[in-house]
């Protein structure tokens, strides 16, 4: 009787492990298959996350991935694609909540758009809300949508620093750190009361620069001067109406009314998710052909040893994983 439900027990396990592996195998191949892009599409982006570099180390999400890019890269390539892809008659990019990215990887979609716009075709930026990092990437679109209930939160950048010196004095604590050169502001916030001369002049430098930036793009994007862009940001924010009227969007409409508001090319709308989109191959569309760049990204916690992913502390760089890549690219005619 013991022999017969061990052999049962040991038969079930066994059948649940073909099934998950026949299922993973499916959805492999459903995921890796390209779809079919009717004509006269439409792309929409959604950009809802920090624009990762690197992919979710997951088990389950590298299956589904297929190899696929994700995140930052998978952005970069579908507007690459778009852009000589006969069936694509336009894009509508989605940004919100990118408070997480840093400002070089919006920028890297901005600038995209604006190489994919050299195709003649229309991008549109729907926003359903909008900081700086949004509406830098939505100027540069042709055309721009505010969702009517929600304000354009254009009111410039600035910097703020925790110091924590006096709080660790006072309950008798001493941070000792190795600290290399002025401009080496890392554990300030722990050895300093207040920002030090090099450290003050690093941060406005680089909050000014960024500034400029944003200023230049969004003059660019919405045809002003950059003597207008500084005199409205200062102004900011904006109510919907506001940014209507002095023309930092071109009108309001709610996510249902796109398709009319766009005023897009063949009417109703043939949309095309950038996940399905990520499934055609550049190599379809005659890119990525001859002679290439490598991309080492070299993201992380940097460590000893091999690289991985540490449920505590995220993606680990270690050094015996990179020299491997580096190798590799180095090997590679």
């Amino acid at each position: 009787m013991a022999k017969r439900a061990v052999r049962f027990i040991l038969g079930v396990l066994v059948f649940a492990v073909l099934v998950s592996i026949a299922g993973f195998a499916l959805m492999y191949m459903m995921v890796g298959r390209e779809p079919s892009v009717s004509r006269n599409s439409t792309l929409v982006l959604r950009l809802d996350d920090d624009l990762a570099e690197v992919p979710t180390d997951g088990v389950v999400q590298q299956i589904l991935a297929a190899n696929q890019p994700s995140g930052l890269p998978a952005v970069l390539e579908a507007l690459h694609k778009a852009k000589v892809d006969r069936r694509i008659q336009a894009v509508i990019v989605m940004p919100s909540g990118l408070k997480a990215s840093y400002w070089a990887k919006v920028q890297e979609v901005h600038d995209a758009i604006l190489d994919y716009r050299k195709s003649g075709k229309p991008a549109v930026a729907f926003l359903e809300y909008s900081g700086e990092k949004e509406y830098l990437i939505a100027s540069a679109c042709s055309k721009v949508l505010l969702m009517p209930s929600a304000p354009l939160d254009l009111n410039g950048l600035a910097t703020y620093e925790v110091f924590l010196r006096g709080t660790l004095d006072k309950i008798g604590l001493y941070p000792d750190f190795l600290h290399i050169g002025d401009y080496k502001t890392a554990y300030n916030a722990f050895t300093e009361k207040g920002f030090t001369k090099a450290h003050r002049e690093v941060t406005e430098s680089m909050t000014k620069d960024l500034y400029d930036q944003l200023v230049r793009g969004i003059a660019e994007g919405r045809k002003k001067t950059e003597a207008e862009v500084r005199a409205l940001i200062d102004q900011g924010p904006f109510l919907p109406d506001e940014a209507l009227r002095v023309g930092l969007v071109d009108d309001l409409a709610y996510v249902d009314q796109i398709d009319d508001k766009a005023h897009l090319p063949g009417g109703k709308l043939t949309r095309l998710e950038a996940d399905d989109y990520a499934r055609v191959s550049p190599a379809s569309l005659g890119l990525n052909r001859g002679p290439r760049i490598a991309v080492i990204y070299a993201s992380g916690v940097i460590a000893s040893g091999k690289g991985g992913y540490d449920p505590l502390m995220g993606g680990v760089l270690g050094a015996d994983t990179l020299i491997e890549h580096i190798r590799a690219a180095r090997a590679d005619s």
